[in-house]
C-alpha cells in the first residue's frame, strides 16, 4: 500500500458524454452478463435435492482445499489484515457454512403439516448481484457463491476494485468445482473489469431479484436506493460492555483476541468497550500487560485525523486505514509506538459521542468508557449504536451467563444480536462459539439499521429477529477402543477375541523374520475353530499411499473379517489405511486400480479441519472387518487413537489423517513385544511419546478426563526412559524389564490423551521437516521440542488459538504444572518451564540424541532454500490448529530456523 504522503494522481474530470458513454457499455456488459445468468437459472431450477447437495458439497471442499492460498492472495493485492486470520474466514466460509447448510431443505417441499393442512415449496429467487468488499475478499465469495448454489440461485459479482484478483479467482474455485459436479455453466458470473459504473448498471438492471450488498455504507446505500430487492447491511460499530462480575482474563483476552482479528476488520469487531467502575482499573492494566496501548490524550487529535474523515454518517475511515496494524496506524499519524505493542486505546468520555474517535473503526482502535452503573451501561452502548451501527451488534462480558440482567440488556439495546461471553469479531458470524446464530459473513441490523434482515444472512430470510447468544463449550468427547488389554502375555486375548474366521496380518519385515508375526499365529492356532490367515509382511518405515493401496488390494482379494495389525508406528498406520481402502472399495468399484482416483481420494482425506466432527470430508463406516492393533514400538500410540500418518509418494509430505474410523476396536499393549527394539528406536520413539503428552497436556482441547493420562505418561517417561534405553535383551534385567513395560504403558496412555486432545505444532513441524529431510519422525519431534515449549511459554501480547473451551492462555502454567508434577524446582512459572526444557535436553542427551538440524545432516541453506513452501504446510498440518498459541507464518519460519 502506498504511503500515506505520497500525492495521489488527479483524476481526470469526464465529460457528460463520456460518462454517458461509459454508462451504456456498462449498461450493455451486465445486461449479456444477467441474460447469461437467466439461462442458467431455468436450467438449474430443474435441479433435484440430491443435485444440489452433491454441488454444494463440492464447493465447500474446494474452498477449504485453497484456503491458505486465497488467503496469501487477498492479503497480498489488499495489503490489508492477517494472512493467518484470512484463512480462518476462508475455512469458517467454507466449512462451517457448509455444516449449517447442508442439511436444509431448498427444493421443493421442505415442510408439510398434515394436521394444519400446510405445505412449504421452496423456489430460487432468481438473479442475484453479489457485492463483495474488500475487507473480506474471498471468504465472503466463497459464503455467497455456497448460499447461491443451495438455494438454486445465479450470482453475478461486482468486487472492489482493490480485491478484484483475489475475489475472482476465489470465484473461480468454486465455480469450477460446482460445474464439475453438475451445476449449470455460468450460474456464478463476475464483471471482469471493476468500475462503478458497472456495478451501478449491475444493481439496477431490471433482470436482478436481489442484491446481497456487503461493504460500506455509500455502497449499501446504493444498493437499497437501486430500485430492486437488497438484502444489505449497514455500518458495525458495535461496543461491548464490561460488567462488574466478569472474569477479567477472560474478558481481556477474549477482547483483544477479537480486536487482532484480521486488524479487526470484521463488521462485528468490538469499537468501544463500555467498563464497569470498579474493574475498569484492573482490565486496564490488564490490557496493557497483553500488548495495548493506551495512547496519550495529546496524541488522540493526531491519530483521528488522519483514520477518520468526515461523511453523512458523522465520520468513516479513510480509505488507506482498514485492515492495517495499529502500529502502521500511529506511524501514518505520526505518534510513536513502544515495541510489542499494537491495539490502541483511547479514554472517551460518553458526553462526547459523535467525535470522530467514537465512530467505527475497522482497525485495532479501541474507544474506552466508564460507567457506575448498569444502567449507565446500557445508554452508552445505545448512544454509540444510536450515533452509527444501529441495530448490527451489542456484547456483554458478565460473570454468569445465567444472570437475569443479560435479558434485561438484550431487551433495552437496539441490536440484532448480542453477543454474551464471546469475542465479538468471531462470534458475530456465529458457529464458532455460538450455535446461537447460523454461520454467516452477511449480518443483518433489522429496522434500526434500516436493513431488510436481521439476522446471520443464511438460506432463509426477512424476518427481524433478535437474538441473544451466549457463548458455548460444545460436549467434548472421550473416544478409546472398545477394549485395551495390557500385562505381559496379553495377546492371549487372541484365542477369545469373537467374531474371528479370517484374519488379515499387517507388519513389517522385522516382525516376521523375529518370530512376531509366528506368535500372533500361534494364538490364533488354539482357538477352537479354525481362523483362515493373510499376511501382509513387507511394510516400510514412514510407509506412503501407495504401500496402503497394496495392502488394500491384498484384503480384497483375501475378504477378511478381522484385520490385526503388529508392528510399530508404520506397520499401524498402514494397517489403517489399507484396511480404510478397503472397505472403501467395497463401495466404490474399481478404485483400487485407479490411481487418479485414490490420489483425488488421499487429497480430500488429509484436508485440514477447525473441528473433527465438522469436518467436510468424512470417512466411510468399517461394516466387514473389526480391527485389533498390537503395538511392538513405545512409541506412536496409534493402537488407541484415531490418527494415521502417511507419506506422499511424489512430494514425500507426511499427512496426518484424522478420524474415528482409524480408531481401531481393540488394542493389546503387551510389553513382551519390546523387549527387543534397538536402542535406537527407544530413544526416537520414547521422546516422540513425551511430545504427545506434553502437547495433549497443553492443548486448547484438553480436559480433565485428559490430562491425567498425559501426566501419568510424562511421569513414567523421565523415570524409565533412560533405563529402558541402557537394556539389553542380550544381558536382561528385572530394572531394565520394567522400564521397557512401563515405556510401552506411557506410549498408550499419551495415546488416549492426544487422541482426545490432540497435539500442536511440535508435530506439524516434525511432520514436515522429517519428510523434507527424511529425518526419523520421534529424531524430528526431539529437535523442534525445546523450541516449541519456548515458543508457547510465553505471556503478555499472546494470539491464542480460538477453541470456546480454552478461556484464557494458560501454557506457561500448565508447562510449569507438568514440571512440578515431575519433582522440578523453580518459584516461578518461568522458571519451572527452563527447568523442564533443561529436564528434557538432559533426557534427550541421556539416550544419545542431538536435538538440532545441522548435528543431523541438514543445511541451512537447504533449509532456507525450501523454508517458504516448509512454512505453509506446516500452518496446513492437521495438528496445528491445537496448538494453543496460535503461530503466524512468520514464527513458523522463525522455528524452523531455531532449529538449526
Amino acid at each position: 500500500m502506498a504511503n500515506a504522503t505520497e500525492k495521489k494522481p488527479e483524476k481526470k474530470v469526464l465529460t457528460p458524454e463520456e460518462k454517458a458513454n461509459l454508462q451504456a457499455q456498462a449498461e450493455k456488459m451486465t445486461a449479456e452478463l444477467v441474460k447469461k445468468s437467466q439461462q442458467a437459472l431455468a436450467e438449474f431450477s430443474t435441479f433435484t435435492q440430491e443435485q444440489v447437495d452433491t454441488i454444494v458439497a463440492a464447493m465447500a471442499l474446494a474452498g477449504s482445499q485453497n484456503s491458505l492460498v486465497l488467503a496469501h492472495e487477498a492479503h497480498d493485492e489488499t495489503g490489508r489484515g492477517v494472512v493467518e486470520d484470512k484463512d480462518t474466514k476462508n475455512r469458517f466460509a467454507s466449512e462451517s457454512v457448509y455444516n449449517a447448510i447442508k442439511f436444509d431443505k431448498t427444493v421443493g417441499v421442505i415442510n408439510e403439516d398434515k394436521i394444519q393442512g400446510k405445505v412449504e415449496l421452496a423456489a430460487p429467487l432468481g438473479v442475484l448481484a453479489g457485492i463483495v468488499p474488500t475487507t473480506n475478499p474471498t471468504s465472503t465469495t466463497i459464503f455467497k457463491s455456497m448460499l447461491t448454489a443451495k438455494t438454486r440461485n445465479t450470482i453475478i459479482f461486482a468486487f472492489h476494485p482493490q480485491a478484484q484478483k483475489s475475489s475472482a479467482h476465489a470465484a473461480q474455485i468454486v465455480y469450477e468445482a460446482a460445474v464439475k459436479a453438475g451445476a449449470p455453466k455460468n450460474f456464478i458470473q463476475w464483471i471482469e473489469k471493476p468500475s462503478i459504473y458497472g456495478t451501478s448498471a449491475l444493481i439496477q438492471n431490471t433482470g436482478i431479484a436481489s442484491i446481497l450488498a456487503t461493504g460500506g455504507p455509500s455502497m449499501v446505500n446504493a444498493a437499497l436506493k437501486s430500485g430492486n430487492p437488497s438484502m444489505g447491511v449497514g455500518a458495525g460499530n458495535g461496543a461491548i460492555y464490561l460488567d462488574a462480575t466478569v472474569d477479567t482474563d477472560r474478558a481481556v483476552s477474549d477482547l483483544l483476541l477479537s480486536k487482532r482479528f484480521d486488524n479487526g476488520m470484521i463488521c462485528a469487531t468490538e469499537n468501544s468497550a463500555v467498563i464497569q467502575a470498579p474493574i475498569y482499573d484492573e482490565v486496564l492494566k490488564k490490557l496493557q500487560d497483553q500488548g495495548a496501548y493506551l495512547v496519550p490524550k495529546k496524541d488522540y487529535k493526531k491519530i483521528a485525523d488522519y483514520v477518520f474523515k468526515a461523511n453523512a454518517e458523522g465520520y468513516g475511515v479513510a480509505g488507506p486505514v482498514a485492515g492495517m496494524s495499529g502500529r502502521w496506524i500511529a506511524e501514518q499519524a505520526g505518534v510513536k509506538v513502544p515495541e510489542g505493542k499494537d491495539v490502541l486505546l483511547f479514554e472517551l468520555d460518553q458526553k462526547n459521542i459523535g467525535e470522530a474517535l467514537s465512530s467505527e473503526k475497522l482497525s485495532p482502535l479501541l474507544s474506552i468508557y466508564k460507567v457506575e452503573k448498569r444502567q449507565e451501561a446500557i445508554d452508552t452502548v445505545q448512544s454509540l449504536l444510536n450515533y452509527q451501527g444501529a441495530g448490527h451488534n451489542a456484547a456483554i462480558q458478565i460473570g454468569s451467563q445465567d444472570d437475569p440482567f443479560i435479558k434485561e440488556y438484550a431487551d433495552a439495546i437496539g441490536a440484532s444480536r448480542i453477543l454474551v461471553n464471546q469475542p465479538d469479531s468471531i462470534g458475530g458470524v456465529g458457529d464458532i462459539y455460538t450455535d446461537a446464530m447460523r454461520p454467516s459473513l452477511t449480518l443483518g441490523t433489522g429496522s434500526w439499521g434500516k436493513n431488510s434482515l436481521s439476522h446471520n444472512l443464511s438460506t432463509y430470510d426477512l424476518l427481524n429477529i433478535k437474538t441473544v447468544a451466549r457463548r458455548r463449550n460444545r460436549p467434548q468427547w472421550v473416544r478409546l477402543p472398545k477394549e485395551v488389554y495390557y500385562e505381559s502375555n496379553a495377546i492371549t486375548y487372541l484365542q477369545d477375541l469373537p467374531s474371528i474366521n479370517r484374519a488379515f496380518i499387517v507388519a513389517d519385515p522385522g516382525m516376521v523374520q523375529f518370530g512376531f508375526v509366528g506368535k500372533v499365529l500361534s494364538q490364533l492356532e488354539l482357538r477352537q475353530e479354525q481362523v483362515e490367515t493373510n499376511i501382509y509382511g513387507s511394510v516400510k518405515p514412514d510407509p506412503t499411499l501407495s504401500q496402503a493401496v497394496d495392502i488394500a488390494r491384498q484384503m480384497a482379494a483375501f475378504k477378511p473379517d478381522t484385520v490385526i495389525l503388529l508392528g510399530g508406528g508404520s506397520a499401524l498406520d498402514a494397517g489403517k489405511i489399507g484396511r480404510f481402502l478397503y472397505e472403501y472399495s467395497t463401495r466404490n468399484e474399481g478404485i483400487l486400480e485407479d490411481e487418479e482416483q485414490i490420489k483425488a481420494l488421499f487429497m480430500e482425506l488429509q484436508q485440514k479441519f477447525m473441528d473433527i466432527r465438522k469436518r467436510i470430508v468424512k470417512f466411510y463406516h468399517a461394516r466387514l472387518t473389526q480391527m485389533v492393533a498390537i503395538p511392538t514400538t513405545s512409541g506412536t500410540g496409534s493402537e488407541v487413537t484415531p490418527f494415521a500418518v502417511i507419506t506422499d509418494d511424489t512430494t514425500h509430505v507426511k499427512y496426518p489423517l484424522a478420524d474415528y474410523e482409524l480408531t481401531p476396536e481393540v488394542a493389546i499393549v503387551d510389553p513382551e513385544f519390546v523387549m527387543t527394539v534397538p536402542k535406537r528406536t527407544v530413544a526416537f520413539s520414547g521422546l516422540d511419546v513425551l511430545s504427545h503428552a506434553l502437547e495433549s497436556y497443553v492443548s486448547v482441547m484438553a480436559s480433565e478426563f485428559t490430562r491425567p493420562w498425559a501426566l501419568q505418561a510424562i511421569k513414567l517417561i523421565f523415570d524409565n526412559l533412560a533405563e529402558s534405553y541402557r537394556y539389553d535383551p542380550k544381558n536382561p534385567t528385572k530394572e531394565g524389564q520394567t522400564a521397557r513395560t512401563k515405556m510401552h504403558y506411557a506410549s498408550t496412555l499419551a495415546g488416549m490423551s492426544f487422541a482426545n486432545a490432540f497435539l500442536g505444532i511440535n508435530h506439524s513441524l516434525a511432520h514436515k521437516v522429517g519428510g523434507e529431510f527424511e529425518l526419523p519422525h520421534g529424531l524430528a519431534i526431539a529437535i523442534a521440542m525445546p523450541h516449541v515449549i519456548k515458543f508457547n511459554a510465553v505471556t503478555g501480547n499472546v494470539k491464542r488459538t480460538p477453541y470456546p473451551r480454552y478461556e484464557t492462555y494458560t501454557a506457561q502454567k500448565d508447562y510449569a504444572d507438568i514440571a512440578r508434577h515431575i519433582g522440578l524446582k523453580g518459584s516461578t512459572d518461568a522458571e519451572l518451564v527452563d527447568a523442564l526444557i533443561t529436564a528434557i535436553k538432559k533426557l534427550a542427551k541421556s539416550v544419545e540424541v542431538d536435538q538440532t538440524l545441522t548435528g543431523n545432516g541438514v543445511k541451512k541453506a537447504d533449509l532456507e532454500r525450501n523454508i517458504d513452501a516448509l512454512t505453509d504446510l506446516v500452518y496446513n498440518d492437521q495438528c496445528t490448529p491445537g496448538n494453543p498459541r496460535q503461530p503466524s507464518l512468520d514464527e513458523i519460519k522463525q522455528l524452523l530456523r531455531d532449529q538449526l
